[in-house]
């Protein structure tokens, strides 16, 4: 049993079968007599005191500010981990990747726009179809097991963190309220500290984790989006330093390490928990025909595929990029599909862009499953069909 169990947390569609798990408890208690509890759930009051700083938030938004600035933190540590040595190093490899994210970005964003023009509160959204979930598509793609070439894996890990990297700066930019002076000067203080520690090859974990909260703190105050202090803070983490014994070993790999699980089994299934509880019997087929459900899921599953697969084609076409090894234009065209899979990026951007409320009635949440559930079917398909050995 317990070789099993181990099997099940190692294996690579794991993630994103728990996921499913999660999402679908959390529509079952939203819409069951259990909706009470689940809703005091969230809205369950956590304060934090210490002399005159005070943060009290519901644990929705604990979750939300709080936990989700760890998943951006490790996704700082992939991102800088792979620029520096690994599948984003050089130029030829990062090419196709990078050249597919920014029409998978651009593309969504213009349908979006398509649906919503004009309408000044509902493109607050535009850039809810950007995001691609990782885990889930990753996970997706590993069900088809070798069948998928490597170098197709390859390419849609570098897509989907490049993805995330453009959604960071997205919620920089975008998604910033009103700024305390104050609390920015002290964010920038405590990352030049970090980035002194960083140029002196401080070693202890300790320390970054310290400093890193006065960061998240300053920056939650600031009105600046608390998750960018995560991903601030990964940058700063050193990738090669010496223990107190003189041997070399990588702080950020080991940090990112420890943290992997914490992030893949807890905090990802904790932020589906709390925000995919749509109330299904508060829908109706003409909420889910408004501009911007409607935005949503062309842009997830139209946007998305027409973006990454169009701009891959004219890249490879001019001599830009290469086509994955091993892989065929129908099986690129599959991973174009399954990066419509907008799923907890594409909710988290939906809490900034209509800061949580309910005025569509949850039907803009329903429109970001359904728009990753047919991405998923459709990009499983097509990769199926197109591996399937004769």
């Amino acid at each position: 049993m317990n070789k099993l169990l181990k099997g099940f947390i190692k294996n690579d569609s794991t993630p994103g079968i728990l996921l499913i798990i999660v999402t679908i408890f959390a529509l079952f208690l939203q819409n069951s007599p259990f909706s009470t509890f689940y809703m005091s759930f969230l809205h369950t009051p956590v304060e934090i005191r210490f002399g005159q700083l005070h943060i009290a938030k519901p644990l929705l938004l604990w979750v939300n500010d709080g936990l989700m600035a760890i998943f951006f933190f490790v996704i700082g540590l992939e991102v800088k981990r792979e620029v520096m040595e690994g599948h984003l190093s050089s130029l030829s490899q990062v090419t196709l990747p990078g050249i597919a994210a920014l029409g998978g970005m651009i593309v969504p964003a213009l349908v979006f726009v398509a649906f919503n023009n004009g309408a000044e509160f509902a493109m607050n959204g535009w850039a809810i179809p950007t995001a691609t979930d990782i885990a889930f598509a990753l996970g997706i793609l590993s069900l088809l097991g070798n069948r998928v070439p490597v170098s197709l894996k390859i390419f849609l890990m570098a897509l989907a963190i490049i993805d995330d990297l453009g959604a960071i700066v997205i919620i920089a930019i975008f998604y910033t309220s009103e700024l305390s002076t104050m609390s920015i000067a002290i964010a920038l203080g405590a990352l030049v500290i970090l980035f002194i520690m960083n140029r002196m090859q401080v070693a202890r974990q300790a320390a970054y984790i310290l400093v890193g909260i006065v960061l998240w703190v300053s920056v939650l105050k600031s009105g600046v989006h608390a998750t960018l202090a995560g991903v601030a803070l990964a940058f700063m983490i050193p990738m090669h330093s010496k223990d107190e014994n003189g041997k070399p070993f990588s702080i950020a790999y080991n940090m990112e390490h420890n943290l992997h699980y914490w992030v893949a089994f807890f905090i990802l299934p904790l932020f589906a928990f709390v925000n995919a509880g749509v109330d299904l019997r508060g829908i109706s087929f003409e909420e889910m025909g408004g501009s911007v459900p409607l935005g949503i899921m062309a842009g997830l599953f139209i946007g998305k595929q027409v973006g990454v697969f169009g701009f891959s084609w004219v890249a490879i076409k001019l001599g830009i990029a290469s086509l994955p090894k091993e892989a065929t234009w129908i099986t690129l065209y599959g991973v174009a599909v399954l990066t419509g899979i907008g799923f907890t990026m594409s909710l988290f951007v939906d809490t900034l862009a209509y800061d949580d409320t309910k005025i569509f009635h949850f039907a803009d949440k329903l429109a970001i499953l359904l728009g990753s559930l047919f991405s998923g079917l459709a990009g499983y398909s097509v990769l199926k069909i197109a591996t399937k050995k004769v």
